[in-house]
C-alpha cells in the first residue's frame, strides 16, 4: 500500500508536542513523497478568540477556518519543519469535534494515514473525560499513528 497522503491532526492543545508530531510525520511522508494535510480543529469559542486575537474581521475571507488555522502558531511551527524536511503540504481549518472533524477531513482528503498527538491517561480519565485520540483510532478510514506526549 503506498502513502499518497498523511494527515496530521493539529489542536491547539498540542503546542507542546509539535517537535514529536513532526517528526513522526516526516517520518510517514517523506520516503513516500507524500502530502500531509495539517487539520487544524478549533472548538466555536476557541475559534472566536484566536480570530480576535489575530485581528481578523468576522466577514472578510481571512476569516474562515481554514485561513485562521494557517495562521495559527502550532500549524506555522509544523509547516515550517516540514517544509525544512521538504515535505508538501497544505492547512484546512475546521470548527467543531476534533475527533469528527478529523475523521471526515481524512475521508475527504482520500488520507492513507492519519497522526493524531495525545497524552497518558489513566482507565479513569478517560472513561469520564474521553480521549480525542482514541475516537480518531476507531473511527478513522485509514491506519491511525499515535504519538504520545513524552514532556508529560
Amino acid at each position: 500500500m503506498s502513502i499518497d497522503t498523511v494527515v496530521l491532526a493539529v489542536g491547539t492543545e498540542g503546542e507542546a508536542q509539535t517537535a514529536q508530531l513532526a517528526k513522526e510525520a516526516i517520518a510517514v511522508a517523506e520516503p513516500a513523497s507524500a502530502e500531509v494535510v495539517l487539520v487544524h480543529v478549533f472548538d466555536g469559542s476557541e475559534f472566536e478568540r484566536i480570530r480576535a486575537k489575530l485581528g481578523v474581521d468576522g466577514g472578510g475571507e481571512g476569516s474562515i477556518p481554514d485561513a485562521v488555522a494557517e495562521r495559527h502558531t502550532t500549524t506555522r511551527a509544523l509547516g515550517d519543519a516540514l517544509s525544512a524536511a521538504d515535505v508538501r503540504y497544505s492547512v484546512r481549518g475546521a470548527v467543531g469535534d476534533l475527533a469528527d472533524e478529523v475523521t471526515e477531513a481524512a475521508t475527504d482528503v482520500g488520507a492513507d494515514r492519519v497522526v493524531v498527538g495525545g497524552r497518558r491517561r489513566s482507565p479513569t480519565g478517560k472513561a469520564v473525560f474521553g480521549s480525542v485520540a482514541q475516537e480518531v483510532m476507531l473511527s478513522a478510514p485509514c491506519p491511525v499513528t499515535f504519538v504520545r506526549d513524552v514532556t508529560a
